[in-house]
């Protein structure tokens, strides 16, 4: 600043005072700007707490910021409600002193390493509640300055009952979820077996009647042998024996006598036969995997399959004559029932129809392929076959179901079901081969 002074005079001039003056203006202005910059980093601040403390006030999960010694600076709304202590009660306490001993020496030990590593730390502790320990998952965070140093950490913890508990409700749901779908498909198995009575009520009814019939001749031929032996009993004479053999025909239902008990017989293991399929058709398919073979299971599908539809159509077989694979074996029969029930249904109407089954090996999987000469299925329909309660046929007539959990069960175990490219129907089932057994290396028609 500059100042003129008048010879001899002790006074300032005019310049010097206006000089004075423009400092004066400036200066004051720069307090103004100043005063200003102030007002609005302080309503910054003040925003910024206002926030802090929103926050700190809103989240579920306890949260506490530490200085580098581990004491309280801030702490959120919910660990001031989990400990029922007041805010300012907690600000400037140990943080380790809301934890069990435990829990303590992890936060300690926590803090340690943060100074070293300024990586967080993540661990399980208990917090001292107002209802007694609690247990927490807990987070612990550095928080560093502009230059990098260290002032303190922030604390967050998530109540792990209530994890625990959502955990539990989720694995309640799960297993509800997998006992409704094995309910599903006992429902689809039911409504199979449903279409399939009409067929053994006449599998039963042949041997039942034939060893109903070969009783009663077996019941005839004792009356009559009864008959001889009394009179050999009380002392016949040997001409009236030989004449009442005669009249009794013993010698031709003697020979028929071996004829009755062996059709008895047959028909009786022809029952147990027909039980013993039934008894593999209905099974739950809760039963651990095991070796079985895939041929055999198919051809039990197939043949209950016939005997239900009353179509007059057999399902011919090609390919391997054994395959052995690893699964449930009445699941993997509900699938293939499902694909000739499905290509029986679209071959009714033809003059000359066809259904057959081809078993195949693909390297380490099992390949089933159920084919029919029908319409196929149309482009518009292929790529929802497998959608549940998807169906083309006439309402009463399909669940929608059967494709949809036979593609379940067949990733379940491990495979896939897919559509061919046809021309008519064409299923595709893979399954993973048993290593357990030998495998046939060649096929036969």
């Amino acid at each position: 600043m500059k100042f003129d002074l008048a010879e001899g005079d002790g006074n300032f001039t005019d310049g010097a005072w206006t000089d004075v003056l423009a400092a004066v203006d400036r200066t004051y202005a720069d307090l103004i700007a100043h005063q200003q910059k102030l007002e609005e980093q302080s309503e910054q601040l003040h925003e910024l707490r206002r926030f802090i403390g929103s926050v700190m006030g809103s989240v579920s999960e306890i949260m506490a910021i530490v200085d580098r010694d581990g004491l309280i600076e801030e702490v959120s709304a919910s660990l001031s409600d989990t400990t029922r202590s007041e805010p300012a009660a907690l600000i400037g306490s140990d943080l380790a002193h809301l934890f069990v001993p435990a829990g303590a020496k992890a936060i300690t030990e926590a803090l340690t390493a943060l100074r070293l590593s300024r990586s967080a730390a993540h661990f399980e502790a208990d917090v001292m509640t107002a209802d007694g320990p609690a247990p927490f998952e807990i987070t612990l965070s550095a928080r560093v300055n502009d230059s990098g140093r260290l002032i303190g950490a922030v604390l967050v913890g998530r109540p792990l009952g209530e994890l625990r508990q959502a955990y539990s409700e989720l694995e309640q749901s799960h297993q509800r979820l997998q006992e409704a779908q094995t309910q599903l498909v006992r429902n689809e198995k039911l409504a199979s077996l449903g279409r399939l009575l009409a067929g053994v009520a006449h599998e039963l009814n042949n041997p039942i009647s034939f060893v109903y019939a070969n009783t009663h001749a077996l019941e005839r031929y004792v009356t009559r042998f009864e008959t001889y032996f009394e009179r050999v009993q009380d002392g016949a004479e040997r001409e009236e024996l030989v004449a009442l053999r005669s009249e009794l025909k013993l010698e031709r239902n003697l020979r028929n006598l071996r004829d009755a008990i062996q059709g008895a017989s047959e028909g009786a293991e022809r029952v147990r036969d027909i039980v013993a399929d039934l008894r593999r058709l209905s099974a739950d398919g809760t039963a651990a995997a095991d070796a079985f073979d895939l041929v055999d299971t198919a051809r039990v599908a197939a043949h209950w399959v016939e005997r239900g539809s009353k179509s007059g159509v057999t399902t011919r077989f090609t390919g391997l004559d054994n395959l052995t694979i690893r699964g449930t074996p009445g699941h993997v029969q509900q699938i293939v029932m499902n694909l000739v029930q499905n290509a029986m249904d679209a071959v009714r109407d033809l003059d000359d129809p066809v259904v057959g089954i081809h078993v195949d090996r693909d390297a380490d999987r099992a390949i089933l392929t159920v084919t029919d000469n029908g319409p196929g299925v149309a482009a518009e329909h292929r790529d929802a076959i497998f959608d549940p309660f998807f169906t083309t046929k006439p309402v009463g007539q399909g669940t929608g179901l059967g494709l949809s959990i036979s593609h379940k069960i067949a990733e379940e175990h491990g495979g896939s079901l897919s559509l061919g490219p046809g021309p008519g129907g064409a299923f595709q089932l893979a399954l993973p081969l048993s290593t357990d057994m030998p495998q046939p290396q060649r096929e036969t028609e």
